[in-house]
């Protein structure tokens, strides 16, 4: 899934969730599932996404959106062979930006 968010420091759960197009509450859930999500809270309580948390759940949702796992099966398998899955992740991930290139360049033409 390839998602736009501008390039900054923090980002928001809202602009989060829109990028992801997904509930707060999906993003909120993950947070406390997942360990490798750990945004920054402020006073408040409201959570600043860093970029490498953008990162960690775009593999999330890759897992368990895209691949079907359930929660428990991408816990495991991001513990047992997380550097396998980062490598396949970010091809995936480069193939996909480099086909909305091509179909943008096809439909310029």
């Amino acid at each position: 899934m390839h998602i736009e968010l501008p390039e900054k420091r923090y980002y928001s759960i809202g602009e989060v969730a829109n990028a992801f197009k997904v509930n707060t509450s999906l993003i909120r859930f993950w947070e406390k599932e997942f360990d490798v999500l750990q945004p920054k809270k402020n006073a408040k309580g409201n959570r600043k996404f860093t970029p490498e948390d953008i990162k960690n759940l775009q593999l999330i949702y890759h897992l368990v959106k895209e691949r079907g796992f359930t929660l428990e099966g991408a816990k495991t398998h991001l513990k047992e062979e997380k550097h396998k899955t980062l490598s396949n992740f970010e091809i995936i991930r480069k193939l996909e930006n480099v086909k909305t290139i091509l179909l943008s360049i096809k439909d310029q033409l």
